[in-house]
């Protein structure tokens, strides 16, 4: 019999990566015994929850409001007493065992960490991005990859108005990394932090954390892809799926994909699909946008695809959508950027490509495509392969009970 788990994120239901991983971990413990309690923020899209009276209110962050309204806000996204006070309660009720954070900041934020200390329940938190370093979280500048921040120069995220181009909200997020830092909210409260990727270990590690906090533990796919065989038939193209932002290299793969004269086709929605719609008809790309698939819809799509195409242009961690490709059979095109050359076998699983370089892009689209069907097959078939045995729900459970029982958990 398991223990009871406090499963700590911003919103309850599925709307990134994050919340992904977020609420499979409450499900597979929940199926391996334990109790798993979320605590989380009210927001119309929510899963039922019986613990919902818990969650914080609804909090957008950059939504038009009056100033003063904006200012209470301000100093909830920095220290949320609101958070503090609801999970306190919470706790008093159910006495958990272990608590596991994943985006708290603007939100929920670190207000949290000392209260988990105080009343003795360990905590990890799981870093989805860079923000234990970055004050805007992507190490991203409007000009493109940044790490001007490092060392403590926290201005230039104010600067470079790195958020939305905003004074306003990159003024904001320098006071709340100031604060937080000052008080240490991370760095002293949080037992163990969950790194996905290594690459991420390794950047926190150069921005100054402590090696013996993090711990890498690699991201999992949802167990009822890997146990699905394989029906889908090798369609004749190749396939971008994720959030249309800048950031995420889609230009760069449509231009790619008009220069290599192959098929693409992109599954999501986001900020850019009006500048990306305009882009494949001027470059003569033969691209159709699908919108936004999820569940069977997307899983198909994958499974028909020649690849996935990760063309990101920023410090990616450790994408679940690279993974599930390997689970449908499908081997992927990543560039070799962040965390993804990690989870690419250059030549056994996937290729790899130049990131922000569409002639190289275009160059490996040409080389996966010129294949044989069969061997692009057998590259999907070892990608599989190893997420039964590396990135699978099992890996993952066993890996972060042993984290649990380290941390003093005997549930």
């Amino acid at each position: 019999m398991g223990g009871t788990l406090l499963a700590i994120n911003n919103y309850f239901y599925r709307r990134g990566g994050a919340e992904a991983i977020f609420l499979d971990q409450m499900d597979m413990f929940e199926r391996a015994g334990w109790q798993a309690v979320p605590f989380s923020m009210q927001h119309p899209n929510n899963l039922k929850s019986d613990w919902s009276s818990y969650f914080i209110p609804e909090l957008e962050f950059g939504r038009q409001s009056s100033l003063m309204t904006k200012i209470g806000h301000s100093l909830e996204v920095i220290y949320s007493r609101k958070a503090r006070a609801q999970l306190s309660g919470l706790i008093d009720q159910v006495r958990p065992d272990i608590a596991h954070a994943h985006n708290v900041y603007h939100h929920i934020s670190p207000s949290i960490f000392p209260l988990l200390k105080e009343k003795g329940i360990p905590t990890v938190l799981t870093a989805h991005d860079l923000k234990l370093a970055c004050p805007a979280y992507k190490m991203l500048s409007p000009q493109g990859i940044c790490e001007k921040c490092k060392g403590g120069k926290i201005y230039n995220v104010l600067v470079n108005r790195c958020m939305k181009d905003s004074v306003a909200l990159s003024g904001l997020v320098m006071v709340e990394t100031a604060v937080h830092r000052t008080l240490g909210l991370y760095r002293n409260y949080i037992d163990k932090i969950v790194v996905p990727s290594r690459f991420y270990q390794a950047k926190l590690m150069e921005w100054g954390w402590r090696s013996d906090q993090l711990i890498h533990i690699p991201n999992f796919v949802d167990q009822s892809i890997t146990e699905r065989p394989v029906t889908a038939d090798e369609g004749d193209y190749f396939l971008f799926a994720g959030r249309l932002a800048p950031e995420k290299g889609i230009a760069t793969l449509i231009k790619a994909a008009g220069l290599s004269r192959q098929r693409l086709r992109i599954a999501g929605t986001g900020p850019s699909e009006a500048a990306l719609r305009a882009l494949a008809q001027h470059v003569g790309a033969d691209v159709e946008f699908m919108g936004y698939l999820t569940g069977p819809a997307l899983h198909e799509t994958i499974a028909g695809a020649k690849a996935l195409v990760l063309p990101s242009e920023w410090y990616e961690n450790a994408p679940v959508s690279l993974l599930e490709a390997y689970a449908l059979g499908r081997p992927v095109i990543g560039t070799n950027i962040g965390g993804i050359p990690e989870l690419i076998r250059e030549g056994e699983t996937g290729l790899i490509a130049k990131p922000s370089d569409p002639q190289d892009l275009a160059r490996v689209l040409t080389v996966m495509n010129d294949l044989p069907k069969s061997v692009r097959q057998d590259m999907g078939e070892r990608g599989r392969l190893w997420v039964q045995q590396e990135f699978s729900q099992a890996a993952y459970l066993d890996r972060t009970t042993t984290l649990y029982r380290e941390l003093g958990v005997r549930p």
